[in-house]
Protein backbone atom coordinates (compact mmCIF):
# COMPACT_ATOMS: atom_id res chain seq x y z
CA UNK A 1 0.00 0.00 0.00
CA UNK A 2 1.49 3.23 -0.94
CA UNK A 3 1.15 6.38 1.53
CA UNK A 4 1.35 10.00 -0.38
CA UNK A 5 4.07 12.73 1.12
CA UNK A 6 1.40 14.61 2.25
CA UNK A 7 -0.45 12.29 4.38
CA UNK A 8 3.26 11.30 6.20
CA UNK A 9 3.46 15.18 6.74
CA UNK A 10 -0.11 15.76 8.11
CA UNK A 11 -0.60 12.47 10.33
CA UNK A 12 2.66 13.92 12.73
CA UNK A 13 1.48 17.19 13.10
CA UNK A 14 -2.06 16.32 14.23
CA UNK A 15 -0.67 13.93 16.59
CA UNK A 16 1.82 16.96 17.94
CA UNK A 17 -1.23 19.34 17.97
CA UNK A 18 -3.53 17.07 19.99
CA UNK A 19 -0.80 16.71 22.54
CA UNK A 20 -0.02 20.38 22.23
CA UNK A 21 -3.58 21.26 23.21
CA UNK A 22 -3.39 18.86 26.18
CA UNK A 23 -1.14 20.87 27.73
CA UNK A 24 1.97 20.06 30.22
CA UNK A 25 4.74 21.01 31.36
CA UNK A 26 7.15 20.72 28.26
CA UNK A 27 4.21 22.75 26.28
CA UNK A 28 6.90 24.95 25.28
CA UNK A 29 9.55 22.58 23.81
CA UNK A 30 6.87 20.72 21.74
CA UNK A 31 6.00 23.31 20.17
CA UNK A 32 9.53 24.53 19.21
CA UNK A 33 10.23 20.95 18.10
CA UNK A 34 6.90 21.38 15.70
CA UNK A 35 8.19 24.36 14.26
CA UNK A 36 11.63 22.17 13.96
CA UNK A 37 9.57 19.71 11.95
CA UNK A 38 7.89 22.56 9.58
CA UNK A 39 10.92 24.40 8.91
CA UNK A 40 12.84 21.46 7.72
CA UNK A 41 10.20 20.63 4.74
CA UNK A 42 11.36 21.97 1.61
CA UNK A 43 8.13 23.56 0.29
CA UNK A 44 9.51 24.36 -3.17
CA UNK A 45 10.85 21.14 -3.48
CA UNK A 46 7.25 19.55 -2.54
CA UNK A 47 5.97 21.50 -5.64
CA UNK A 48 8.27 20.14 -8.09
CA UNK A 49 8.57 16.65 -7.20
CA UNK A 50 6.20 15.74 -9.46
CA UNK A 51 7.48 17.74 -12.36
CA UNK A 52 9.74 16.55 -15.28
CA UNK A 53 12.96 17.92 -16.18
CA UNK A 54 12.58 21.47 -17.42
CA UNK A 55 14.33 20.37 -20.49
CA UNK A 56 12.62 21.05 -23.81
CA UNK A 57 13.72 20.49 -27.70
CA UNK A 58 15.39 23.93 -29.39
CA UNK A 59 13.40 23.13 -32.72
CA UNK A 60 10.14 23.26 -33.67
CA UNK A 61 10.24 19.96 -34.88
CA UNK A 62 11.56 18.48 -31.57
CA UNK A 63 8.47 19.55 -30.14
CA UNK A 64 6.12 18.08 -33.07
CA UNK A 65 5.22 21.01 -34.49
CA UNK A 66 5.40 23.08 -38.03
CA UNK A 67 3.60 25.75 -39.74
CA UNK A 68 1.38 24.84 -42.24
CA UNK A 69 0.67 26.16 -46.14
CA UNK A 70 -1.82 29.02 -44.08
CA UNK A 71 0.99 29.73 -42.15
CA UNK A 72 -0.60 27.94 -38.77
CA UNK A 73 1.05 26.56 -36.15
CA UNK A 74 -0.17 22.22 -36.24
CA UNK A 75 0.79 19.48 -33.99
CA UNK A 76 2.65 17.26 -36.85
CA UNK A 77 0.97 13.90 -36.02
CA UNK A 78 -2.24 15.24 -34.97
CA UNK A 79 -2.70 18.41 -36.89
CA UNK A 80 -4.25 19.99 -33.79
CA UNK A 81 -3.39 23.94 -32.63
CA UNK A 82 -0.75 24.32 -29.94
CA UNK A 83 -2.12 23.04 -26.69
CA UNK A 84 -1.13 24.99 -23.62
CA UNK A 85 -2.00 22.33 -20.83
CA UNK A 86 0.05 19.39 -22.41
CA UNK A 87 -0.01 17.77 -18.97
CA UNK A 88 -2.36 18.26 -16.40
CA UNK A 89 -1.70 19.94 -13.02
CA UNK A 90 1.38 20.68 -14.02
CA UNK A 91 0.93 24.38 -14.56
CA UNK A 92 4.85 25.80 -13.93
CA UNK A 93 6.11 23.05 -16.68
CA UNK A 94 3.45 23.96 -19.52
CA UNK A 95 4.34 27.50 -18.84
CA UNK A 96 8.29 26.95 -19.27
CA UNK A 97 7.20 24.67 -22.45
CA UNK A 98 5.36 27.48 -23.76
CA UNK A 99 8.11 29.75 -22.97
CA UNK A 100 10.51 27.76 -24.85
CA UNK A 101 8.55 27.05 -28.22
CA UNK A 102 7.56 30.82 -28.23
CA UNK A 103 11.64 31.53 -28.47
CA UNK A 104 11.70 29.45 -31.18
CA UNK A 105 8.50 30.84 -33.00
CA UNK A 106 10.29 34.24 -32.58
CA UNK A 107 13.53 33.06 -34.44
CA UNK A 108 11.35 31.65 -36.96
CA UNK A 109 9.18 34.60 -37.19
CA UNK A 110 12.77 36.82 -37.80
CA UNK A 111 13.68 34.68 -40.81
CA UNK A 112 10.46 34.70 -42.48
CA UNK A 113 11.28 38.51 -42.69
CA UNK A 114 14.49 38.37 -43.83
CA UNK A 115 14.33 35.17 -46.15
CA UNK A 116 10.71 36.65 -47.78
CA UNK A 117 10.57 39.70 -47.13
CA UNK A 118 14.38 41.10 -47.79
CA UNK A 119 14.60 42.78 -44.50
CA UNK A 120 17.70 43.25 -42.56
CA UNK A 121 17.63 42.95 -38.78
CA UNK A 122 20.00 45.74 -37.60
CA UNK A 123 19.63 47.49 -33.77
CA UNK A 124 19.17 50.89 -33.04
CA UNK A 125 21.19 52.83 -33.72
CA UNK A 126 22.22 51.89 -37.50
CA UNK A 127 19.80 53.00 -40.25
CA UNK A 128 17.10 51.67 -41.99
CA UNK A 129 15.86 51.24 -45.78
CA UNK A 130 12.40 50.06 -44.49
CA UNK A 131 11.72 51.44 -40.83
CA UNK A 132 9.66 48.73 -39.34
CA UNK A 133 9.10 50.31 -35.55
CA UNK A 134 9.42 47.88 -32.40
CA UNK A 135 7.18 50.39 -30.15
CA UNK A 136 6.12 47.41 -27.57
CA UNK A 137 10.15 46.35 -26.87
CA UNK A 138 10.48 49.21 -24.11
CA UNK A 139 12.57 47.94 -21.94
CA UNK A 140 14.85 44.55 -20.95
CA UNK A 141 14.08 42.34 -18.09
CA UNK A 142 17.05 41.22 -15.68
CA UNK A 143 17.49 39.12 -12.20
CA UNK A 144 17.39 41.45 -9.55
CA UNK A 145 20.45 41.69 -7.84
CA UNK A 146 19.83 40.38 -3.90
CA UNK A 147 20.76 42.64 -0.92
CA UNK A 148 22.83 41.61 1.26
CA UNK A 149 21.42 43.31 4.81
CA UNK A 150 23.54 43.24 7.94
CA UNK A 151 21.37 42.26 10.68
CA UNK A 152 20.57 45.18 13.10
CA UNK A 153 20.79 42.48 15.88
CA UNK A 154 24.42 42.28 15.52
CA UNK A 155 25.86 45.24 16.53
CA UNK A 156 23.36 45.01 19.91
CA UNK A 157 24.20 44.01 23.21
CA UNK A 158 21.34 41.35 22.91
CA UNK A 159 22.87 37.69 24.09
CA UNK A 160 24.02 35.87 21.60
CA UNK A 161 20.78 33.19 22.27
CA UNK A 162 18.55 35.76 21.52
CA UNK A 163 19.83 36.97 18.51
CA UNK A 164 20.43 33.60 16.91
CA UNK A 165 16.47 33.02 17.60
CA UNK A 166 15.71 36.40 15.88
CA UNK A 167 17.94 35.38 13.05
CA UNK A 168 16.27 32.11 12.59
CA UNK A 169 12.69 33.58 13.00
CA UNK A 170 13.63 36.28 10.11
CA UNK A 171 14.91 33.48 7.76
CA UNK A 172 11.77 31.21 8.16
CA UNK A 173 9.59 34.23 7.78
CA UNK A 174 11.66 34.74 4.15
CA UNK A 175 11.39 31.65 3.21
CA UNK A 176 8.05 30.81 3.15
CA UNK A 177 7.34 34.55 1.81
CA UNK A 178 9.50 33.35 -1.31
CA UNK A 179 7.57 30.16 -1.35
CA UNK A 180 4.00 31.65 -1.80
CA UNK A 181 5.56 34.22 -3.88
CA UNK A 182 6.37 31.14 -6.01
CA UNK A 183 2.79 29.12 -5.59
CA UNK A 184 1.06 32.74 -6.59
CA UNK A 185 3.30 32.95 -9.37
CA UNK A 186 5.18 29.44 -9.94
CA UNK A 187 6.40 31.01 -14.32
CA UNK A 188 8.83 33.00 -12.21
CA UNK A 189 11.68 30.97 -10.98
CA UNK A 190 13.83 34.68 -10.17
CA UNK A 191 12.72 38.03 -8.92
CA UNK A 192 13.15 40.22 -11.97
CA UNK A 193 13.52 43.63 -12.94
CA UNK A 194 12.75 45.77 -15.87
CA UNK A 195 15.50 48.14 -16.92
CA UNK A 196 14.24 50.88 -19.58
CA UNK A 197 15.97 51.29 -23.22
CA UNK A 198 17.19 54.80 -22.93
CA UNK A 199 15.35 57.47 -24.81
CA UNK A 200 13.19 54.04 -25.81
CA UNK A 201 11.05 53.77 -22.57
CA UNK A 202 7.54 54.16 -24.26
CA UNK A 203 6.02 53.45 -27.84
CA UNK A 204 5.53 57.04 -27.60
CA UNK A 205 9.61 57.81 -26.84
CA UNK A 206 10.06 54.83 -29.46
CA UNK A 207 8.43 56.89 -32.13
CA UNK A 208 10.14 60.44 -31.65
CA UNK A 209 13.49 58.43 -31.01
CA UNK A 210 13.40 56.52 -34.79
CA UNK A 211 11.58 59.81 -36.40
CA UNK A 212 14.56 61.91 -34.62
CA UNK A 213 17.42 59.46 -35.48
CA UNK A 214 16.38 57.69 -38.93
CA UNK A 215 13.26 59.17 -40.83
CA UNK A 216 14.13 62.97 -40.16
CA UNK A 217 17.51 62.17 -41.98
CA UNK A 218 16.54 60.27 -44.59
CA UNK A 219 16.73 61.45 -48.01
CA UNK A 220 13.30 59.57 -48.53
CA UNK A 221 10.51 62.81 -50.31
CA UNK A 222 8.13 60.28 -49.88
CA UNK A 223 7.46 59.10 -46.11
CA UNK A 224 4.25 56.78 -45.37
CA UNK A 225 3.44 55.29 -41.96
CA UNK A 226 1.18 52.42 -41.47
CA UNK A 227 -0.29 52.90 -37.93
CA UNK A 228 -2.00 50.01 -35.97
CA UNK A 229 -3.28 50.12 -32.97
CA UNK A 230 -1.67 52.04 -30.26
CA UNK A 231 0.48 52.59 -32.87
CA UNK A 232 -2.22 55.62 -34.29
CA UNK A 233 -1.77 57.07 -30.36
CA UNK A 234 2.11 56.93 -31.06
CA UNK A 235 1.86 58.38 -34.29
CA UNK A 236 -0.17 61.47 -33.34
CA UNK A 237 2.15 62.40 -29.87
CA UNK A 238 5.00 62.30 -32.78
CA UNK A 239 2.99 64.98 -34.75
CA UNK A 240 2.29 66.98 -31.36
CA UNK A 241 6.22 66.83 -30.40
CA UNK A 242 7.16 67.34 -34.46
CA UNK A 243 4.58 69.18 -36.25
CA UNK A 244 6.59 71.03 -38.50
CA UNK A 245 8.97 68.59 -39.36
CA UNK A 246 6.36 65.18 -40.21
CA UNK A 247 4.12 67.91 -42.51
CA UNK A 248 6.99 68.69 -44.31
CA UNK A 249 8.20 64.88 -45.08
CA UNK A 250 4.95 62.84 -44.86
CA UNK A 251 2.57 62.47 -47.45
CA UNK A 252 -0.29 59.77 -45.99
CA UNK A 253 -0.44 58.10 -42.97
CA UNK A 254 -2.85 54.82 -42.67
CA UNK A 255 -3.99 54.02 -39.36
CA UNK A 256 -5.59 50.50 -38.15
CA UNK A 257 -7.85 50.31 -36.02
CA UNK A 258 -6.28 53.17 -34.09
CA UNK A 259 -6.74 53.96 -30.49
CA UNK A 260 -5.58 57.71 -30.37
CA UNK A 261 -7.87 60.72 -29.39
CA UNK A 262 -7.03 63.77 -30.20
CA UNK A 263 -9.08 65.42 -27.74
CA UNK A 264 -7.54 63.60 -24.79
CA UNK A 265 -3.67 64.15 -26.24
CA UNK A 266 -4.92 67.72 -26.59
CA UNK A 267 -3.60 67.84 -30.40
CA UNK A 268 -3.74 71.23 -31.91
CA UNK A 269 -6.67 72.62 -34.55
CA UNK A 270 -3.36 73.08 -37.31
CA UNK A 271 -3.16 68.67 -36.58
CA UNK A 272 -6.25 67.78 -36.75
CA UNK A 273 -6.62 69.82 -40.23
CA UNK A 274 -3.85 67.74 -41.08
CA UNK A 275 -5.12 64.30 -40.38
CA UNK A 276 -8.35 65.21 -42.11
CA UNK A 277 -6.77 65.73 -44.94
CA UNK A 278 -3.69 63.52 -44.90
CA UNK A 279 -4.99 60.22 -42.64
CA UNK A 280 -7.24 57.54 -42.73
CA UNK A 281 -8.21 55.35 -40.02
CA UNK A 282 -9.40 51.74 -41.63
CA UNK A 283 -11.49 50.53 -38.54
CA UNK A 284 -12.97 47.19 -37.14
CA UNK A 285 -16.20 46.30 -38.83
CA UNK A 286 -18.92 44.10 -40.36
CA UNK A 287 -19.40 46.06 -43.13
CA UNK A 288 -17.36 45.60 -46.36
CA UNK A 289 -14.19 46.96 -46.98
CA UNK A 290 -13.95 51.06 -47.75
CA UNK A 291 -17.24 51.47 -46.10
CA UNK A 292 -17.74 54.47 -44.62
CA UNK A 293 -18.07 54.56 -40.94
CA UNK A 294 -19.15 57.59 -38.54
CA UNK A 295 -17.10 58.89 -35.68
CA UNK A 296 -17.58 61.42 -33.20
CA UNK A 297 -14.19 62.45 -33.42
CA UNK A 298 -13.41 64.69 -36.31
CA UNK A 299 -9.66 63.82 -36.59
CA UNK A 300 -9.92 62.01 -40.06
CA UNK A 301 -12.16 59.57 -41.99
CA UNK A 302 -13.04 56.22 -40.50
CA UNK A 303 -13.85 53.64 -43.00
CA UNK A 304 -14.45 49.65 -42.83
CA UNK A 305 -11.39 47.21 -42.40
CA UNK A 306 -13.31 44.37 -43.84
CA UNK A 307 -12.86 42.37 -40.61
CA UNK A 308 -14.37 42.70 -36.87
CA UNK A 309 -11.36 41.39 -35.66
CA UNK A 310 -8.99 43.80 -34.67
CA UNK A 311 -5.65 42.24 -35.20
CA UNK A 312 -6.85 41.15 -38.58
CA UNK A 313 -7.19 45.13 -39.77
CA UNK A 314 -3.70 45.62 -41.00
CA UNK A 315 -3.88 42.73 -43.18
CA UNK A 316 -7.31 42.93 -44.84
CA UNK A 317 -7.19 46.90 -45.56
CA UNK A 318 -3.83 46.50 -47.57
CA UNK A 319 -5.09 46.17 -51.05
CA UNK A 320 -6.73 49.94 -49.96
CA UNK A 321 -4.31 51.11 -48.46
CA UNK A 322 -1.82 51.20 -50.95
CA UNK A 323 -4.06 52.38 -53.31
CA UNK A 324 -4.59 55.31 -50.94
CA UNK A 325 -0.69 55.82 -50.85
CA UNK A 326 -0.31 55.86 -54.22
CA UNK A 327 -3.46 58.53 -55.24
CA UNK A 328 -1.26 60.55 -52.40
CA UNK A 329 1.94 60.27 -53.66
CA UNK A 330 0.44 61.42 -57.47
CA UNK A 331 -1.47 64.17 -55.63
CA UNK A 332 1.53 65.68 -54.09
CA UNK A 333 3.39 64.92 -57.77
CA UNK A 334 0.84 67.37 -59.16
CA UNK A 335 0.84 70.04 -56.45
CA UNK A 336 -3.07 68.06 -55.38
CA UNK A 337 -4.24 67.11 -52.14
CA UNK A 338 -5.94 63.89 -52.55
CA UNK A 339 -9.98 64.27 -51.53
CA UNK A 340 -10.89 62.13 -48.76
CA UNK A 341 -13.98 61.65 -48.34
CA UNK A 342 -16.56 58.98 -47.98
CA UNK A 343 -17.45 58.61 -51.09
CA UNK A 344 -13.44 58.32 -52.29
CA UNK A 345 -13.12 55.47 -50.32
CA UNK A 346 -15.93 53.05 -50.95
CA UNK A 347 -13.75 51.33 -53.03
CA UNK A 348 -15.18 48.44 -55.52
CA UNK A 349 -14.57 45.04 -54.75
CA UNK A 350 -14.30 44.64 -58.60
CA UNK A 351 -11.40 47.03 -59.14
CA UNK A 352 -9.31 45.09 -56.41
Amino acid sequence: MSISLSSLILLPVWISMAQIQQGGPDENEKTTALKDLLSRIDLDELMKKDEPPLDFPDTLEGFEYAFNEKGQLRHIKTGEPFVFNYREDLHRWNQKRYEALGEIITKYVYELLEKDCNLKKISIPEGYGVIVLNPNENYIEVEKPKMHVQSSSDSSDEPAEKRERKDKVCKETKKRRDFYEKYRNPQREKEMMQLYIRENGSPEEHAIYVWDHFIAQSAAENVFFVAHSYGGLAFVELMIQREADVKSKVTAVALTDSVHNVWHQEAGKTIREWMRENCCNWVSSSEPLDTSVESMLPDCPRVSAGTDRHELTSWKSFPSIFKFFTEASEAKTSSLKPTLTRRSHRIKHEEL
